[in-house]
Formats: structure tokens, sequence, C-alpha cells
């Protein structure tokens, strides 16, 4: 029989015997253990949230990873590969991949009475996923592709139609500049579906249309786009799954001589990415400061657990107990209050998260951080981790006052008592 374990319980639901300020005092120790981890569950999974959906509205903009002309540059202007690869078939076998669609884009301006706006018109066939742009869609339709006759409807976001006052059913012209022409080409759109996202910079810029317009403007051949857009399952798998595909990309040669390369989303807006990194700081922070605050809480409230029971340790000493079996009640009874503390910071902070996460109840400003709302994310693997962590953390720290056990004699607290 474990007898530390056994004294440390009865302790634990001793109510009786329990003198009025030490309750008190371990009852503060409670709430800020309660409150701490609160702190923790939310912290995380506002950030876990926050990121996995700026991520995820980037990747929806051109997908995880792209396979492009050797010789194309930042620009929007691009040189053209053969949408008909080889190497196809071998990366609809990866596992990790979940979807290929080809792309066109081309630069363009949209002029208004009043207004004149720099876009990107990004060209999409019968192939691509519209999942992403139907999510976000906040009015219309999305625009009906077909393989045969190429269409004028185009989906626009809600930021440039408020912007040059564009709604369903109007006419947008937007005029395109070739090297090869001294007056650009017009094209006269119609307004089929608005989006919004969150993401201004990106809604701002893009407009989505038939590809068959951008490969008439750059003297395309039908089968001539800008490149491949890669869908990966796991954001994880990002790297390894760019180098699979370039094993089977990067040193392809087409029959006509052209190379092609592969590009992640993380090269590609690395502003972003790098931003998004620079909050896991804050949260490795604020999880360091409430696990002292909880920790240095727990302290006084076992030094005055120890006070109290001053002549109990004199008895266990003088019956030949050791100090270390002694501090091991102690840290059991610890372990026993952090425990109730953890049980109900769980409750509460996943409370808070269920209600943020289906009632939406904290709003943000979406010119601001992207989003009209707080995003929450919590796995049940970052929950197991905060517990655990908390109470390794806050026991460790314990180890502290049990060196106080040591000083206590025997003989002054039996006298005493």
């Amino acid at each position: 029989m474990n007898t530390e374990f056994f004294i440390a319980k009865r302790l634990y639901w001793d109510k009786k015997n329990q003198h009025f300020v030490s309750r008190r005092i371990i009852n503060i120790a409670l709430v800020s253990i309660v409150l701490s981890l609160v702190a923790m569950i939310i912290s995380v999974s506002v950030i876990t949230g926050f990121k996995d959906e700026v991520r995820n509205k980037v990747v929806g903009f051109g997908g995880h990873i792209r396979i492009i002309n050797y010789d194309s540059n930042l620009s929007a202007e691009t040189q053209p590969v053969s949408k008909n690869q080889d190497f196809l078939p071998s990366l609809k076998n990866l596992d990790m991949i979940t979807h290929i669609q080809v792309f066109a884009t081309k630069p363009g301006i949209i002029k208004t009475r009043d207004h004149i706006e720099g876009v990107i018109v990004k060209g999409v066939d019968t192939g691509y996923d519209w999942n992403f742009f139907t999510r976000y869609l906040v009015k219309g339709q999305i625009p009906p592709m077909n393989d045969s006759a190429r269409i004028n409807e185009i989906l626009i976001s809600e930021k440039t139609s408020n912007l040059l006052g564009f709604d369903i059913g109007d006419d947008v012209y937007v005029y395109f500049i070739n090297e090869d022409r001294k007056t650009p080409n017009i094209r006269n759109f119609k307004v089929s579906g608005i989006f919004n996202t969150g993401l201004e910079e990106f809604d701002r810029l893009f407009i989505l249309a038939d590809i068959k317009h951008i490969q008439r403007l750059n003297n395309w051949d039908p089968d001539q786009v800008s490149g491949f857009e890669i869908t990966i399952r796991n954001f994880k798998d990002l790297n390894l799954a760019e180098y699979l595909i370039r094993e089977r990309v990067i040193a392809y040669d087409e029959q006509n001589g052209v190379s092609l390369r592969t590009e992640n989303i993380l090269r590609k807006y690395p502003q972003i990415f790098d931003w998004l990194s620079l909050l896991d700081m804050n949260v490795w922070v604020l999880l360091i400061l409430m696990t002292l605050v909880a920790g240095i809480n727990m302290i006084s409230g076992l030094l005055v657990l120890m006070l109290e029971r001053s002549t109990m340790i004199g008895i266990l000493k003088s019956l030949g107990s050791p100090d270390h079996s002694i501090r091991k009640v102690f840290l059991y009874l610890s372990g026993f209050l952090i425990s109730r503390g953890l049980l109900w910071g769980n409750v509460i902070g996943i409370l808070f998260i269920l209600l943020q996460k289906y009632f939406k109840l904290m709003p943000l400003d979406a010119a601001s951080y992207y989003m009209s709302y707080v995003p929450v994310h919590l796995s049940l693997l970052h929950l197991v981790l905060l517990n655990i962590g908390t109470m390794a953390a806050v026991l460790t720290m314990l180890l502290i006052p049990g060196a106080y056990i040591s000083r206590i004699s025997p003989d002054k607290t039996l006298q005493f008592d």
C-alpha cells in the first residue's frame, strides 16, 4: 500500500480540521490555476484558429504548391506551359495531394468614371475547385464554366464591388496591355457573383474569369496555361509534398524545350507567413507567465498547509518517516488540488471555445484582422499537452517549498502542541 498516497488522500478529504486561513489561501491558489488554464486554452485556440483561417484563405487564392514556367517571374504576366504533362498521372497518385487544377493570370485595369483600379484576372476552367469561393460567396452565383464556348461572366470581390459601384449583372470593362500592341485590349465582362474573404489585399486584386480569355489575349494555344495549382491534404506536409512533386517536375523538359519549376505558398507570400510565425512567440510568453502565476500561488498554499500540519510532520518524523516520504505526501496533496483546478479550468475554457465557435460572440474589425470574428480551434492534443504541461510545471515548482520539511524539528512541534 502507498502510505504517502493514503495520507494525502485523507488530508484532501478532511474538511473539518482545515483552518479558515489555509482554506482561503488554497481557494485563491485553485482560482489562479483555473484562470491560468482558461487563459492558456483561449490563447492557444485563438492563435491556432487565427493562423488556420488566414492560411486557408491565402491557400484558397493559389493552392499550396504551383508548377509554373521556369522563366516566369514574380509578376502576374507569366510564360505559358502545356497543360498536357506526362507527370500529371504520377502526381495524382500521391495520397497527400487532393486536387490539381490549371490557371492563367494576366494583369488588367478596370476604369470607371471616378476610379481606376489595377487587378489580376485569374483564368480558370471546368476543373477548378470552387469550394473556397462558394464558402465566401456574398451575392450571385459562381460563373458557369464550360469546355466549349467562352463565357463573359466573372467573379469579383465585395471590396471591388463597393469601390467601383458594380453589382450582379453589371458590365465591367477591363483593359489589358500587351507589349506588341500600342493600344490596350478591352474585354467586356458581366458580374456573375460577389465574394468576400476578408483578405482585403487579395480581394481587391483578384477577379476570376474564363481561362479562354487569357489564352486569347496572350495568343496562346488552347492547351497552354500559366501553370498548375496543387492542393495537399495537410499543411504540415508542405515541404515533403513539394520535394516529391519537384522530383517529378524539376528536371522535366517538354518537347518544345520549356522547363518547369515548383513554388510553394510560403515562398510566394513570405511576409504573411513570417507574420503568422511571430504569433507563436506571444503564445509561449503567455503560457510561461500563466504557469508562473499558478505555480507561485500553489507554493504559497503549500507553505500554509505545511505550517498548519507541522504537528503531523513532527509525528511522522518521530515515527521514522524520512523527509522525502513526507515531501511526497504534500506533493500528492498538491496534485489532488491542482487536478481540481485543472478540471474546472477545462470546463470553463472549453465552454468558452464552444460558445465562440458556434455563436461568434467576439467580433473583429475585418479591415485589420482579415476576419469579422475571433476564430477558435483547439485540438485534443493541445488540450492534453496544456493539462500535462501545467501539472508537471507546477509540481516541479512545488519542490522548492518541500525543502521546508527538513527544517521542522519533531521535538519542537510536539512540545509546542
